[in-house]
């Protein structure tokens, strides 16, 4: 396989069957999203986000993007922005690893750290801050924006679907910003009614 960049390898991840942890006739597979290049499936998102934002010409290479985040977003958004040439600020709690900011710093993100005492709320607080004090900013939202959910029903939901064409009897994940969630039940509801989704 060849790419472009490596924007390209978002999304196509591989289920892995979890034959070890589950014998028998029982099948548990795992959508393994951390074969993403950020390593998780937050990619898809800020790829998502910062293209939508592109294509309705919210941003430009001036523009100056801003969000909050506790972390796997703001990586997907750093190696977006890396490719694109987006310069990125990142409102992130005190708390976060070394290692994480070691990370996003590389990928050319600019930190602005919050007192851990005030969580996510100081981090929301902060990037609203800088969001007014810019002319040429923009925030992708992940909670609001509506493409958190439209990618994981154009995409995620459309791999589990080609993978399993008879459908699952569960989709059982994790919940963050309620964007995986939502968009996979929605789709594999539609075709398969009877399958049951768990947080």
């Amino acid at each position: 396989m060849k790419y472009n960049n490596i924007l390209e390898t978002i999304g196509d991840t591989p289920h892995i069957r979890l034959g070890k942890l589950f014998p028998g006739d029982t099948e548990v597979w795992m959508k393994a999203e951390r074969f993403n290049p950020g390593a998780s499936i937050k990619d898809r998102i800020g790829l998502a986000m910062i293209e939508d934002a592109e294509k309705k010409r919210l941003i430009n290479k001036d523009t100056l993007i801003i969000e909050p985040t506790s972390g796997n977003t703001g990586i997907g958004l750093a190696l977006v922005c890396a490719v694109k040439g987006y310069r990125l600020v990142l409102t992130m709690p005190e708390s976060m690893s070394i290692e994480r900011r070691r990370y996003l710093k590389a990928l050319g993100a600019e930190l602005v750290l919050t007192p851990k005492e005030l969580g996510m709320g100081g981090c929301i607080e902060k990037a609203n801050q800088l969001l007014a004090e810019n002319d040429n900013a923009w925030m992708p939202q992940q909670f609001n924006n509506p493409v958190n959910v439209q990618v994981h029903r154009d995409t995620t939901a459309k791999e589990i679907l080609a993978d399993f064409p008879d459908g699952i009897d569960y989709l059982i994940t994790g919940v963050g910003t309620g964007g995986h969630i939502t968009g996979c039940a929605e789709v594999l509801k539609e075709k398969f009614p009877n399958t049951k989704v768990l947080a």
